[in-house]
């Protein structure tokens, strides 16, 4: 980060990732095309974790490359006089892989509790209905980086 004032504590940064409704996922295709996707996530033990269908381009591309970026914003004010922008962002690097098993079931019970967590009996067999339909892609936070401006 080019202006390390501006950085915010591994703490700080960390509880974006786990307040943020949102975050574009970064990844590079076989062809070296950028392509970034907006998803849901949870934040859970030192990873990313997002649901997905079964084909599409970020596993193709994951598929090709592993090493991808994600990247929250969050409290953003848009401050017109100044002509500037208040926000906090968190990045992460690391690789992303399909995981399964417990591991796989607990990221999609975690994503109903942080979506829907007033609907977790209706959230739970919605799961079990489209299991077969669904991959489960953890990133593995090798880097991370917070930042308020």
């Amino acid at each position: 980060m080019r202006r390390a004032d501006k950085g915010l504590s591994d703490q700080e940064t960390k509880d974006l990732l786990v307040q943020g409704d949102y975050g574009i996922l970064s990844t590079v295709g076989p062809d070296g095309q950028p392509y970034g996707v907006p998803l849901n996530y949870v934040y859970k033990n030192d990873g990313i974790y997002f649901h997905c269908a079964t084909i599409g381009q970020k596993l193709d591309n994951i598929s090709a490359e592993k090493r991808v970026s994600f990247c929250v914003v969050g409290n953003v004010q848009v401050l017109p006089k100044e002509f500037s922008t208040r926000y906090e962002s968190a990045i992460v690097f690391g690789p992303a892989q399909e995981i399964s098993g417990n591991e796989r079931f607990d990221a999609l019970i975690w994503l109903l509790e942080k979506y829907s967590p007033d609907f977790l009996e209706t959230g739970r067999e919605y799961i079990k209905k489209h299991d077969k339909a669904t991959k489960v892609i953890k990133i593995t936070i090798e880097q991370l980086n917070g930042k308020a401006a």
